[in-house]
């Protein structure tokens, strides 16, 4: 003291770590984990949504530590809860939590399923021990990471995940799958009143919202979609095939679809379903059908003969995505060669000569007359006789039929001498050197000139051939 100074002696020792345990409160019943997205159930208690959800998925009703039942029936968010959990991380310096995936919660809940038994203390006995299993890892977890909060190299301020998109970290993998995870409950449920709810929240999610028909385009979802296409109850089968319609008007949903497996109960939809199910499935069918990948398939899963059956159907709509989609299908060579065994051929021309849909139905044709098997059931058919008929009358509501009926003379013209043998006996040529001065498609023209040469090309052996032999030779061609 002498000196007039006085000394002060400042020890620096660290301060034991207090741990901070987590409310009673802010811990699922079910999975013993802090809450990362809590709901609240009809009979007021509150869980982690996955919880929950894992339980109506597997029918599970669990027997709580309190010996009490909760009720499912009803969930609503409990965002109260939440905003209080995460004030808490915050101010504890621990992360927020990050709920466990779908998969995993309904593997935990299988395990207290396989555990519980009629004996109501003995459920609360094991409950207890798993609850406190996983509290205590929990509470090693949050003890961790409150030690590297107090180190210098770690600012005492919220963490970097604790931030405006901490939203997102809580479900890295699919921003929709809570709402996927929901869906697919109720699809599975057993509960008729549930699985209709749940087609028709579907249906309209994915009528005008595009990135969610991509995102809830899962194998999950379309697994539990598929059970319902052949429900026996209208509501859920028209809505479930109505809302698989949405789901693939989404490109890179269509393959998916078609490889889910789930065309073959379309097919038995449109064999047998409800008329306006049967409505959807052929407008799924002509959807999946735009796919290049999936056309070949479709075509061996048994379509063709059910959308051929559909082109007569009352239904307009029906009529239309039926030959729409047989359209796209048989630009696939595998598919016409089906057809042509399937007879469509003489079934197809006998509705273009009626003026069934004449449009679409050319359109079909024209695609057979491409191949070596329509063309040569188109020849026998009288194909050429009808289409040159249609030409001559001219009574077409659109220049688009006068074109469909030159590109299907075209096709027919590579069918060689028995083409030009059936085109005399129809006095085509005289027909097509008038039509090549008033089509309007310069592309059409094209067609009729190639058509024309063809007509007029000699061959050798054509010098001799008594073309009346080599008609009668094939039967009769004046009908279908």
């Amino acid at each position: 003291m002498g000196s007039g100074k006085q000394r002060w002696r400042i020890s620096f020792h660290k301060s034991p770590i207090k741990v901070k345990h987590p409310p009673k409160e802010f811990i699922c019943p079910i999975s013993g984990s802090l809450m990362a997205d809590p709901i609240i159930v009809s009979s007021g208690h509150t869980f982690e949504r996955h919880s929950v959800l894992a339980c109506k998925s597997l029918s599970f009703t669990p027997i709580l530590p309190d010996k009490s039942i909760p009720n499912f029936s009803t969930i609503i968010p409990n965002l109260a809860l939440k905003s209080t959990i995460l004030n808490w991380c915050s101010s504890s310096h621990i992360h927020p939590p990050i709920p466990l995936d779908f998969i995993s919660t309904e593997n935990l809940v299988r395990t207290l399923m396989a555990t519980q038994n009629t004996n109501n203390s003995k459920n609360c006995d094991v409950m207890n021990r798993f609850i406190e299993s996983v509290s205590a890892q929990l509470n090693r977890q949050i003890s961790t990471t409150s030690e590297e909060s107090v180190t210098p190299t770690s600012p005492l301020t919220r963490p970097c995940c604790y931030s405006s998109a901490s939203s997102s970290e809580m479900d890295p993998t699919n921003p929709n799958s809570c709402e996927e995870d929901e869906l697919i409950v109720k699809l599975k449920s057993s509960q008729v009143f549930e699985q209709e709810e749940a087609v028709i929240s579907l249906r309209k999610l994915t009528r005008t919202r595009e990135e969610t028909r991509f995102q809830l385009c899962t194998p999950r979802l379309l697994s539990a979609l598929r059970s319902l296409i052949s429900s026996r109850y209208a509501s859920v089968q028209v809505n479930s095939i109505a809302a698989l319609v949405n789901l693939s008007l989404e490109n890179g949903n269509k393959v998916k679809i078609v490889r889910s497996g789930i065309v073959p109960p379309l097919i038995d939809v449109l064999k047998g379903g409800f008329p306006e199910s049967q409505e959807h499935a052929a407008g799924a069918l002509f959807s999946l059908a735009l796919d290049d990948q999936n056309k070949t398939a479709i075509g061996v899963l048994g379509a063709l003969p059910p959308l051929l059956h559909s082109l007569r159907s009352e239904s307009e709509r029906m009529r239309h995505d039926s030959a729409l989609a047989l359209y796209h299908l048989s630009l696939v060579q595998s598919n016409r060669a089906k057809l042509v065994k399937l007879g469509a051929v003489q079934s197809l021309l006998g509705m273009v000569r009626t003026g069934h849909m004449t449009g679409r139905i050319l359109s079909i044709l024209c695609n057979m007359a491409a191949s070596l098997e329509g063309r040569g059931s188109m020849l026998d058919g009288g194909a050429v006789e009808c289409f040159v008929g249609m030409l001559r009358k001219g009574e077409f509501d659109a220049e688009s039929i006068r074109e469909s009926c030159v590109t299907a003379l075209y096709g027919l013209s590579h069918g060689g001498l028995r083409f030009k043998g059936l085109a005399k006996e129809a006095a085509a040529e005289d027909l097509l050197i008038t039509l090549e001065e008033i089509l309007e498609s310069e592309k059409a023209k094209d067609k009729v000139r190639k058509i024309l040469e063809a007509l007029r090309e000699k061959d050798e052996e054509e010098e001799e051939i008594d073309w009346e032999e080599l008609l009668n030779s094939h039967g009769d061609t004046s009908s279908a």
